[in-house]
């Protein structure tokens, strides 16, 4: 049974990603350390007894779509209502809309123990904290007055209608249309696919933003517009009104996140009202939808690495507890009484041992990464102008690093987890499976990590004529030098490890920033998913250091330092041929396509 990790989660906050000395010198107002530690504590005590005993539920019964409704697993109705009432779906939003305006650092640590007890639960209030944030950004001041107050309390939730079948990660081809009415509303038809808690039956009305294309719009991207589409229309006075013609004419067979609906949505069929067309209002401006769209998406791509992040955690809890219990064997040196004979738990044998250090590390490596980038958001909106432009491009730099790493690593340790079940984890009761189910979508969707490694490479390298990353390199070398003036001997070789992989990343990021200033586009693309791993790896390695060395002198010291060793001499030597990858790989792409053939 998965129980958040509340202890660890603070400490990665605080003394890793920075919360701790934002709150002290007064970054977030009279936010207290005494709070952050209350708001933690309580989020780890719901998700823990409240939502992770129905985690199962929503994957064994799913949701279905009954006589045109769309119900959800049993108990989840009344568990959102529990949580609604929380208050947690407003941590961040702001006051004037009812919000708590609260550091994002705490809203992304509340999504990791959201998502590790029910991923598949968790994706409605993600998808509504978007919303949020693309109405706060560009809404108009009507639309805000109307919607923003119900779905920060979350008694209505929010969707992203972006995907079609024809037009997946290239939006610039999508079909659904917008038509023009007197009144100043617009009238939208088309079909959009994989829409998250597209329809359910947890909440009172549920917000779709859709984009579609406007009458004599430019080609591509440059025609899209961003639309706010509810089920029900919103009276004058608030409540209610009648149902708009949009509605969801199937659900998905998902290989997991089953007790997530997701759904084709039809707009405009004229199956509600009288006129065919969804009624719908403009968000921002005509034709440059997909900028407002992409300020919810940022936030959803680091909800995504934090799903990463999540399922890591849970499988790694999943399969030490059953690494503790299972007897097989009998490992090395063991001398104690298993449960049958003579036999020793399996965590005594070291290559099991060896794989679920191999999962915690990983783990909090992602953890630091994603909280880090949350860090980087919040300073952008709390500093002076100068300084709140080097923090957004900080975030910039990281998010497609949170999203990417994060997701790799919880698919990476969901599959080491039932390896450490071994044929029991292939058994659908021992629940290892599902977590591996759940999460493989998250590399997938908000752009595909490969779309993250483009982005990464083609647009944040070159932030500032690539100072920007030189100084966070800059930063990384002082925690290395950090390590190796401590003179620990525990830390072992780690000094040495760090700087070699930092020295990695430092040499593929100048070649990559050097290929593209020449026009070699092609060569940087080719090598940019190795590059995004390199990065992740590195910052694996140096984040867990940070740790260790705040640790130095406390009861957690030896654990933190051995961790990091670990990680140093086991895991980061893959750097180096990673950054082989990135210089070396282009030239043998382009010779094996034609195996492709």
């Amino acid at each position: 049974m998965y129980k958040a990790p509340v202890e660890e989660i603070a400490f990665t906050l605080n003394h890793v990603a920075g919360l701790a000395d934002a709150v002290e010198i007064g970054r977030f107002g009279d936010l207290s350390s005494d709070l952050v530690s209350a708001i933690l504590e309580e989020a780890g005590r719901f998700a823990t007894n409240e939502m992770e005993p129905l985690g199962g539920i929503g994957d064994t019964q799913g949701a279905r779509l009954v006589d045109g409704e769309v119900r959800t697993p049993d108990g989840w109705p009344e568990l959102y209502r529990h949580w609604r009432e929380g208050g947690w779906n407003g941590l961040t939003a702001p006051e004037a809309f009812g919000g708590q305006h609260l550091p994002h650092m705490l809203n992304v640590a509340a999504l990791e123990m959201w998502n590790s007890a029910s991923m598949a639960f968790a994706l409605a209030p993600t998808l509504t904290m978007g919303a949020i944030e693309a109405l706060v950004a560009h809404g108009s001041d009507a639309l805000k007055e109307k919607y923003l107050a119900k779905l920060v309390s979350g008694e209505w939730t929010g969707t992203m209608n972006l995907t079609e079948p024809h037009a997946g990660s290239d939006l610039g081809v999508l079909k659904t249309r917008a038509e023009r009415r007197d009144d100043g509303t617009y009238r939208i038809f088309g079909q959009k696919i994989f829409i998250t808690w597209g329809e359910h039956d947890a909440a009172d009305n549920i917000v779709h933003l859709v984009l579609a294309r406007l009458p004599n719009a430019p080609a591509g991207t440059r025609g899209i517009s961003l639309f706010l589409v509810p089920k029900f229309l919103v009276n004058e006075d608030g409540s209610l009104g009648p149902r708009n013609d949009v509605f969801c004419h199937s659900l998905e067979h998902k290989l997991g996140i089953h007790g997530s609906p997701t759904c084709t949505m039809i707009y405009g069929d004229g199956v509600f009202g009288g006129e065919k067309g969804a009624i719908g209002w403009l968000v921002g401006e005509e034709n440059k939808g997909l900028a407002c769209m992409f300020t919810m998406m940022n936030n959803a791509r680091l909800a995504v690495g934090m799903q990463g992040v999540a399922i890591a955690e849970a499988a790694t809890q999943k399969a030490v507890a059953y690494a503790h219990g299972r007897t097989q064997g009998k490992a090395p040196g063991w001398s104690g009484e298993g449960q049958r004979g003579d036999m020793s738990p399996i965590i005594e044998h070291p290559d099991v041992a060896r794989t679920l250090i191999t999962m915690k590390a990983l783990t909090q490596g992602a953890r630091a990464i994603c909280y880090a980038c949350a860090h980087a958001i919040d300073m952008s909106h709390h500093m002076a102008a100068d300084e709140a432009r080097h923090w957004a491009e900080r975030a910039a730099l990281l998010t497609p690093v949170a999203k990417s790493f994060a997701t790799d690593v919880g698919v990476e340790v969901a599959s080491l987890g039932i390896q450490v079940h071994g044929g029991m984890g292939f058994i659908e009761e021992t629940g290892a499976a599902r977590y591996l189910r759940d999460v493989r979508i998250a590399p997938i969707y908000e752009g595909t990590n490969g779309i993250q490694a483009i982005d990464l490479v083609t647009r944040k390298l070159p932030l500032s004529s690539g100072e920007q990353v030189r100084g966070f390199i800059g930063e990384l070398k002082e925690i290395a030098e950090s390590v190796a003036a401590s003179n620990d001997p525990a830390f072992g070789e780690t000094g040495d490890r760090l700087r070699a992989a930092i020295a990695a990343l430092e040499a593929a990021t100048g070649w990559l920033l050097e290929v593209q200033a020449a026009g070699r586009n092609s060569d940087a693309l080719a090598g940019a998913t190795p590059y995004q791993r390199l990065f992740g790896l590195t910052l694996t390695g140096c984040y867990l250091a940070k740790g260790a060395l705040i640790d130095i002198g406390d009861g957690g010291a030896e654990k933190r330092v051995a961790l990091c060793r670990f990680m140093a001499e086991n895991l980061l030597a893959e750097t180096s041929a990673l950054k082989d990858r990135v210089i070396a790989g282009a030239a043998s792409l382009e010779a094996a396509r034609t195996v492709l053939a």
